[in-house]
This record gives C-alpha cells, structure tokens and sequence, in this order.
C-alpha cells in the first residue's frame, strides 16, 4: 500500500498506478472531464483550439493536457486541440517533442556518441603506446 498526499487538496489518500489523486479530487477531475469532451464532441466545436476549450468550459489548460497524455482525449478526433512540445511549449499532436526540438535531440546525440567513440579511441591508443615493466 503506497500512501500519498493528494496534489490538488493535500488529503492523505492510497495512490495507484491509475489514480494520482484523491477520491474527492478524482471525482471533481472527471466532472472536468465530462465538462471538456461534453465541449469538444459537439460537431461544431471538434476544431476548437486549447484557448478555445479552456475559456468556454472553464478547465484548467494542464489538466486537459492531462487528459490527453493519459489517452482520455484521442488528438486524432480533435486535430486543433494541441499539446505543448515538453521543450520548446510549441503545440504539438502526438510524442513528447515537435519535430524541431526531436531533430535537435537526435543531433546531439549523435554529436555525444561521436564523442564518447572518439575518446574511447583515444583512451585504447594510449593503451597500446604503454609500456609496463616488471620489477
């Protein structure tokens, strides 16, 4: 059993894989729930935007993101309802990182891995240009 305060109300609740919060907190976060895609279902509003959702049904903008990270809302079904790139904040509908800041990733990488070749290729020339003696 993992005991934990709860984030939102600091209520001492038992914390699951599934659930972060508390049962008070979690019932107030699918009202939440319910309110948003109640919103976004609609035909008319499946292209609103995140400053769209949040101002017409009054959620939090983190906790909708919230939403979408655990798969609760499918950004397939909604292409407008974008979330933040975990580097740069851009808005972004699917991974953690835009296009920009994966490519910049992937080319640090490569520059580190280039690196740690190149000094564990300096690391066995050395090795090869010492010489022990035995006493």
């Amino acid at each position: 059993m993992n005991l934990a305060n709860c984030p939102n109300c600091d209520a001492l609740f038992v914390k699951t894989t599934f659930r972060m919060v508390c049962d008070a907190c979690y019932k107030e976060e699918e009202a939440q729930f319910n309110k948003v895609y109640e919103f976004i279902r609609k035909s008319s509003n499946r292209t609103a935007t995140m400053a769209q959702v949040v101002e017409a049904t009054e959620v939090e903008e983190e906790l909708i993101i919230r939403f979408v990270k655990s798969g609760k809302l499918r950004l397939a079904q909604f292409p407008n309802l974008g979330i933040p790139c975990e580097q740069c904040g851009k808005p972004i509908n699917e991974g953690r990182l835009c296009k920009e800041c994966s490519q910049n990733f992937n080319k640090e990488l490569k520059t580190f891995e280039k690196e740690e070749d190149r000094r564990k290729e300096m690391i066995e020339r050395d090795k090869k240009n010492t010489y022990y003696i035995k006493n």
